[in-house]
């Protein structure tokens, strides 16, 4: 047996799902995709074009080994699998309905793979659009940083969309669902911390935020943090992760997550002070005719 494609979010759920949840972190991105689709959201893309799924397995009696999913037009979303895997999925999607997709990201070995099958196939080059580096919580060491944490709240939505934007503008990243809608639903779900710098005169002052997803196989990832340019250099960044890293812990998860650009020096530095380690390398191919 070979890849079985489908544009059924249960449908696949039901074939993936159990594959993806026993490797939470490799997939991490996956199942909150998964997740958010199943449950109606919006994770961005064009609304007039389904998502896509797929998932890998020797035969009908072996378990699903390797999956997919995409909304178009963003970049295919590969699962951890085998380069092998990867390479002949690039030749078992459909020409007609797939030759203009933009770009697939995972695990570097199973993304360079399908791109190399990819262009080949198509006659395309290949651009690195983004390099990451996912790290995983051991044990959370808060640091001392002056001032105070606290949820976002319907008063702050102006302030959190404004800095949502920038982190995206700054980071080059589209936005997988609109910004407005994922402010004001995971405000109201207590996903979004602020963190306060008291100041002098004791009056709390907005400097930095961060976002927690839901606990997902156990699996919960920060993201994104962001602090204003002129804030940066005080730790407030560093203050804020470890506020949602121990909500999430709160929560129940059990591996907490988070991903930073491998060319970014200061992230790489702050989040292992804090605890994080790294465990994996990701990448964003982009395709070009």
């Amino acid at each position: 047996m070979t890849w079985t494609l489908t544009e059924d979010v249960a449908e696949f759920r039901a074939h993936a799902e159990g594959f993806l949840g026993e490797h939470p972190a490799a997939n991490t991105v996956l199942l909150t995709i998964v997740h958010r689709l199943a449950a109606g959201q919006s994770v961005g893309g064009d609304p007039t074009l389904p998502p896509r799924f797929g998932w890998w397995r020797a035969d009908p009696q072996t378990p699903v080994t390797a999956a997919f999913a995409q909304t178009p037009p963003h970049a295919v979303r590969l699962s951890e699998m085998a380069a092998e895997r990867a390479a002949e999925l690039a030749l078992a999607l459909p020409a007609e309905a797939w030759s203009g997709l933009a770009g697939v990201a995972g695990a570097t070995a199973a993304v360079e793979a399908f791109a190399a099958a990819w262009a080949q196939r198509f006659d395309l080059a290949t651009d690195v659009r983004e390099r990451l580096r996912l790290y995983r919580l051991g044990e959370l060491v808060l640091p001392r940083v002056p001032g105070q944490l606290r949820a976002a709240g319907p008063d702050d939505h102006g302030l959190v969309v404004g800095w949502w934007q920038a982190f995206l503008t700054e980071v080059g990243m589209p936005a997988f669902a609109p910004v407005e809608e994922s402010v004001a639903r995971r405000t109201a779900e207590g996903d979004i911390l602020i963190w306060e710098d008291g100041g002098a005169d004791g009056q709390g002052r907005p400097v930095s935020m961060a976002a927690v997803s839901p606990v997902l196989a156990g699996m919960s990832r920060i993201g994104p943090v962001y602090t204003p340019p002129e804030e940066r250099g005080h730790g407030y960044a560093s203050a804020v992760t470890a506020g949602v890293s121990a909500l999430a812990i709160e929560r129940g998860a059990r591996e907490v997550l988070l991903y930073t650009d491998v060319t970014n020096p200061v992230s790489n530095s702050i989040y292992p002070k804090i605890g994080y380690r790294p465990v994996a390398e990701n990448l964003d191919l982009g395709f070009a005719g």
